[in-house]
């Protein structure tokens, strides 16, 4: 299969076979998002998702995991879901495990009988692009979800027997926020018991709609200081919850831009976690005018070291 686009997975999906049922994002209208706005969305046809299964069977692949892409495919009706899943098993019987991005809507959308299916045919991690816990930055951003939405779609899946996974954002709520942000999504991921949550921390290209809104003086950009500190804020509130309720997660947090990326078990990582980010904040305090933006003529290129260690 030719993939078309930018490659979009979850960190803990690494390690798995990434299978494409679609082309782009079929929301793709989050501000901040530029991974799919040169895309125009599409179901691939069922026997080219068939033609890559027998690929990857003929060539000795027996993978146990999948991750169906691309954008978020569990918004995909659920009787095109349960095609590509009994695809998946007539060539993988022994695959254990079938993960995918989710939207709050696309759950929210699904029936209970629906959820129920897609859980009983192999699907088990949904990563949820929550961003934050914050009601007005999900409203400015255009989520098309509210955090009572959230809340309510996590609860259906964990009902039904779906791992919630987050995707959060440190720097989503702009300059002088990251404080208040992160107590306000940490709030969220411990009470909803996150199973993992990762943190993309956010730049901004010149080809989205934030973009624009920071132009026009509608949003200012926290520094990198300013991530590194909200990201080290938000380990230490969700350690804190843990060990109150005596819970754990999977947390790693992306700074991209400035190639950093720390990672680990929440609460029991959390030291090594903090002295790993401690000096970085250091470092930048100095550099607190450095903004993650990417402006027009400029190339961003990715190398941070991803680690395989959780």
């Amino acid at each position: 299969m030719d993939y078309e686009g930018q490659i979009c997975r979850a960190p803990m999906e690494r390690s798995a076979y990434k299978l494409p049922i679609m082309v782009g994002c079929i929301y793709n209208r989050c501000k901040f998002c530029d991974l799919f706005k040169h895309l125009n969305f599409r179901l691939i046809p069922m026997e080219e998702v068939e033609a890559d299964l027998k690929r990857v069977y003929s060539t000795g692949g027996r993978p146990r995991k999948i991750f169906l892409g691309d954008g978020s495919a569990f918004a995909l009706p659920a009787d095109h879901l349960k095609q590509v899943l009994d695809l998946v098993h007539r060539y993988f019987p022994d695959c254990h495990e079938i993960n995918m991005n989710a939207t709050v809507t696309s759950i929210l959308n699904k029936t209970d009988s629906e959820m129920q299916m897609l859980y009983d045919n192999g699907v088990r991690h949904l990563y949820i692009g929550l961003e934050s816990g914050l009601e007005d930055v999900l409203a400015f951003m255009n989520k098309g979800n509210t955090v009572a939405d959230a809340r309510k779609a996590v609860r259906r899946m964990q009902e039904t027997g779906f791992l919630f996974d987050a995707h959060i954002m440190t720097g989503v709520a702009g300059k002088g926020r990251g404080a208040e942000n992160a107590a306000a999504t940490a709030s969220f991921l411990t009470e909803m018991k996150a199973s993992s949550a990762t943190n993309f921390s956010i730049f901004i290209h010149h080809e989205t709609p934030l973009y624009q809104e920071m132009v026009a003086g509608r949003f200012e950009p926290a520094s990198e200081y300013d991530n590194l500190v909200e990201d080290r804020e938000l380990i230490t509130a969700i350690s804190d919850a843990l060990e109150k309720s005596g819970g754990t997660m999977k947390y790693e947090g992306f700074h991209d831009f400035i190639a950093f990326h720390v990672w680990g078990n929440l609460p029991g990582d959390r030291d090594r976690m903090i002295a790993k980010l401690d000096p970085v904040i250091e470092e930048y305090r100095s550099k607190q005018e450095i903004r993650s933006v990417i402006e027009p003529g400029s190339t961003f290129v990715i190398q941070s070291a991803v680690s395989n260690e959780l």
